[in-house]
């Protein structure tokens, strides 16, 4: 348990039994490992589950690479692959340098340093093949932490290279509730929680990702400040109402 899942496993005297020490390491991997055991024994003691348990239909997530690339990232390795953006149709060979995994909404990315432009980037595994891990070694560079660099990300679009920003939000009574049990970012604070909205406060870089998650929300949403996003989300809703403009007629 130690050496597979770094979860220690202790004997108490006083309660006459074992117990598995928490920790912040340990907390998010094992609550992970947990809910993953339970889905599969839950399906696994019913032989005829299928017909009242749907899974949601999705392509292979690239996840047979995980074990390379954590190899990789863990003794500095550099790694070279096949790329295929998803908004081309053209491979690319790309050499880097893996820094960190991160997951998000389902789908595992590698954050890595490419050789081609010395930036660092997010490579969707999915995306990935002929994945070759070399023996050249990198090094880090100094007070690098891709925790700390994507804190205040949403998503796996990195920093753009402009200051975060103070994002106030207010969604109605409805959805707040939504949103309070499920937070959009970890820098979420709630500023008024009444039975008409709910106004939230982030701290966040303005990104691509994080523009098309407010747009999902429509009408449960209005955005307060900053003005410049508050502009953004009407350019997006005018230009939805102008797809539209020919063939229906808004009363």
């Amino acid at each position: 348990m130690r050496n597979i899942f770094g979860i220690e496993i202790e004997y108490s005297k006083k309660e006459n039994g074992y117990f598995i020490r928490e920790t912040e390491n340990n907390n998010e991997n094992f609550q992970r490992m947990l809910e993953a055991f339970e889905l599969f024994n839950s399906v696994n003691a019913s032989q005829n589950a299928k017909p009242y348990i749907h899974f949601e239909k999705r392509r292979p997530q690239g996840t047979e690479h995980l074990f390379g690339l954590l190899h990789a990232v863990e003794n500095r390795r550099k790694i070279s692959f096949n790329y295929c953006k998803y908004w081309e149709d053209n491979i690319s060979y790309r050499t880097v340098e893996p820094y960190a995994l991160k997951e998000f909404r389902n789908r595992w990315y590698i954050m890595a340093n490419d050789e081609k432009d010395r930036k660092i980037k997010s490579f969707a595994l999915d995306r990935i093949t002929n994945l070759q891990i070399q023996a050249e070694v990198f090094k880090l560079p100094p007070h690098y932490s891709p925790e700390q660099s994507y804190c205040y990300c949403f998503g796996i679009v990195g920093p753009n290279g402009h200051e975060p920003e103070e994002i106030v939000l207010a969604f109605t009574a409805s959805q707040g509730k939504y949103i309070k049990s499920l937070p959009l970012h970890g820098t979420q604070q709630i500023v008024v929680d009444n039975k008409d909205e709910l106004q939230i406060k982030l701290k966040l870089f303005i990104t691509h990702d994080f523009v098309m998650e407010l747009l999902s929300f429509g009408p449960e949403l209005k955005v307060i400040s900053p003005i410049s996003l508050k502009e953004e989300l009407l350019k997006s809703y005018t230009q939805a109402i102008e797809n539209y403009s020919d063939d229906l007629i808004i009363k």
